[in-house]
């Protein structure tokens, strides 16, 4: 595509944009072949406000869109992008007869987005006409925002901020399912690195309360990730989960993600309940077996039922269940019906992912055939579990978005009122500092300068287990280690906690 720019806005933003209805779509210079797709952008200020007009072209197709944004509904440094936007939505709609439901709204986090106006004196009714008339989401994408960030708000207080979380990764897996790009392990040969690396985690693990507890802060919430951290063998978990527990106490949650129906036993939550687990989570994807068996999953719906009703004879508090809208062979019925029937359990929590296709996943290096421009199955799928989990008693307490997600929709997590997963708040909304141990992890630390500005430094572990067990066992890596650890504490003489 051949895309230009007139006036005070990025071209990176315009051709953000424009991927929306082209996936993949490149941007080459004038020199380049003519394609026969075009658009040229032009942005003018008025005595007012800001104009903006497109013309889009595609073959022998040309339509044109004008927006105009008053002074003052926006902040200044804001105004030329949404005019910019909203003319490039009038007029792409209009040329393909599709406009996506988030809008204008790529690669932010839009319960964000509804949190500023909040903070601005907005009513909730006046956030929603805001995010329809500026953004050009549809309503129920916009009611969806404004309603997370609620939930959410009641949630965060000013304690909350002040305190910190802890990740725990376990990036092995029994089988890699083909939408999945997260570095883990699945052939027996890299299986049997576990103990090996269970041993340099539990170092690890040490480590890091021992430095949190020098800081000063108290430990909220901790989640063990994956990968699939059942896929520990029953003495395994008890080793990683002995760690934890001796060196902290009076979590406000503490989950451990089971990830794979098939790793669970009654012996393995038996450990955990008796370890303090408060949150596990029991994830199926969809309850198609059809499905489940073309993204190489290596259980069938009647396995997820086993180890769900496993999960709830536990004692464990809260129990999630993951969905993910858009799978390759899944309809908007199949689809609906795996929410339906997870409904009937009545789980504490359900996220409903939306499938996101990974430079290297299999979805993509495979060729499968799931990103289109509307992604229409998926929408409809999205849209039906918001309906259904709404009407059910779940509210949406945090959500996220991701590059390359199929119609550009969305993640949601929904809970029963009191039993919200307090560490996806916490980290996706970036509440407070996320200390974490394990191969491809990232520690996130927050602080605010001594000008009242904050900032956000992130570390990350290395990517590859064998590489992460000798930076925590091999004595010539000691002092990397050491240096490390001396950054954490810089960091928080420089920048007082928030």
């Amino acid at each position: 595509m051949k895309l230009t720019v007139e006036g005070n806005i990025k071209p990176y933003y315009m051709q953000m944009l424009a991927m929306l209805w082209y996936p993949g779509e490149k941007f080459p210079e004038e020199t380049c072949p003519d394609d026969g797709k075009a658009c040229h952008v032009t942005v003018s200020e008025k005595e007012d406000g800001v104009y903006s007009e497109t013309v889009a072209t595609d073959g022998e197709k040309t339509e044109k869109g004008e927006f105009f944004l008053k002074r003052g509904r926006v902040p200044d440094e804001m105004i030329f992008k949404l005019a910019a936007g909203g003319s490039f939505l009038e007029a792409m709609s209009a040329l393909t007869g599709y406009m996506p439901p988030w809008g204008m709204l790529t690669g932010v986090r839009p319960a964000n987005r509804a949190e500023n106006l909040h903070t601005k004196g907005y009513s909730p009714d006046e956030a929603v006409r805001f995010f329809t008339d500026v953004y050009k989401t549809t309503e129920m994408k916009a009611r969806l925002a404004v309603r997370t960030s609620e939930v959410s708000r009641r949630l965060v207080t000013p304690e909350r901020r002040r305190e910190c979380s802890v990740y725990i990764g376990i990036p092995f897996c029994p089988t890699r399912c083909a939408y999945c790009s997260f570095v883990s392990y699945t052939s027996p040969k890299l299986l049997s690195m576990i103990p090996d690396y269970l041993s340099s985690l539990v170092l690890d693990i040490d480590r890091t309360f021992t430095m949190i507890n020098k800081l000063g802060f108290r430990v909220a919430t901790v989640y063990i990730g994956g990968g699939t951290p059942t896929v520990l063998d029953e003495r395994e978990l008890e080793i990683l989960l002995d760690a934890i527990t001796r060196n902290v106490s009076g979590l406000d949650e503490f989950t451990l993600e089971a990830g794979r129906p098939d790793t669970i036993t009654e012996e393995k939550l038996r450990i955990a309940k008796n370890h303090g687990v408060t949150r596990i989570s029991v994830n199926t994807q969809t309850l198609d077996d059809g499905v489940l068996k073309a993204i190489g999953r290596a259980h069938t719906a009647e396995d997820f039922f086993k180890a769900y009703e496993i999960a709830r004879n536990s004692g464990i508090r809260d129990v999630n269940v993951d969905l993910i809208a858009g799978l390759p062979g899944d309809t908007t019925k199949s689809f609906s019906s795996s929410v339906d029937r997870v409904i009937s359990l009545s789980p504490t929590n359900v996220t409903v992912h939306t499938v996101s296709v990974k430079k290297s996943s299999e979805l993509k290096t495979g060729g499968h055939d799931v990103f289109d421009r509307e992604g229409r199955t998926a929408l409809e799928s999205v849209d039906y579990s918001q309906r259904a989990l709404t009407d059910a008693g779940y509210d949406p307490y945090y959500m996220y978005r991701q590059k390359n997600t199929v119609g550009n929709l969305e993640n949601v997590g929904y809970s029963v009122p009191g039993h919200e997963g307090l560490y996806n708040i916490f980290m996706m909304d970036e509440i407070h500092s996320i200390f974490s141990c394990g191969a491809s992890s990232v520690t996130k630390l927050m602080g605010i300068d001594k000008n009242g500005i904050p900032q956000i430094k992130r570390m990350f572990e290395h990517k590859y287990p064998y590489e992460y067990m000798r930076q925590h066992t091999d004595a010539e890596y000691e002092s990397a280690r050491l240096a490390r650890e001396k950054e954490i504490f810089d960091f928080y003489s420089e920048n007082r906690i928030v």
